[in-house]
């Protein structure tokens, strides 16, 4: 069920389903971005590499976790604009068959100065199986209000 800004909680926080990051999920993202780097394609390059084998983009990860948001419901019909990111970090690798979920935990929630919409600041952090952070930032998102 979607919800409109005055529905969230500060501090409230969600965890998401989990979702496996596939060789199939970085070649699709290669064809679309052009960013070929054999780091994320080829596993003997990989190999030779202080990280020992092929990584997910992170961008790709960055794009997963806005979609395992998606699939919460929470603001599905209520966002209006994602209007950026804001200190977004890249702190440990995502590698092929890993599991990765999104914990996002309210941060801030302001009305715009019509009062018919608000921005909502969620602090992002990406698990993996093991619970390590491998991504973290904060979305700012533009979302309704009850009265819009």
């Amino acid at each position: 069920m979607a919800s409109y800004l005055e529905d969230f909680e500060l501090g409230e926080s969600v965890l998401t389903a989990p979702r496996s990051v596939t060789k199939d999920d970085v070649m699709a993202f290669v064809e679309l971005s052009g960013d070929d780097n054999p780091m994320h394609t080829d596993a003997e390059f990989a190999q030779n590499t202080p990280i020992g084998q092929c990584v997910a983009h992170g961008l790709l990860v960055l794009s997963m976790a806005t979609g395992l948001s998606a699939r919460t419901g929470h603001l599905t019909g209520t966002a209006l604009a994602f209007l950026g990111v804001e200190n977004w970090r890249f702190n440990a690798p995502v590698f092929f068959g890993d599991s990765i979920r999104l914990r996002w935990t309210v941060l801030e929630k302001r009305l715009t100065s019509d009062g018919g919409a608000g921005v909502l600041k969620r602090r992002m952090e990406i698990l993996n199986q093991d619970d390590k952070i491998v991504q973290s930032g904060v979305f700012v998102t533009l979302v309704k209000t009850r009265g819009a």
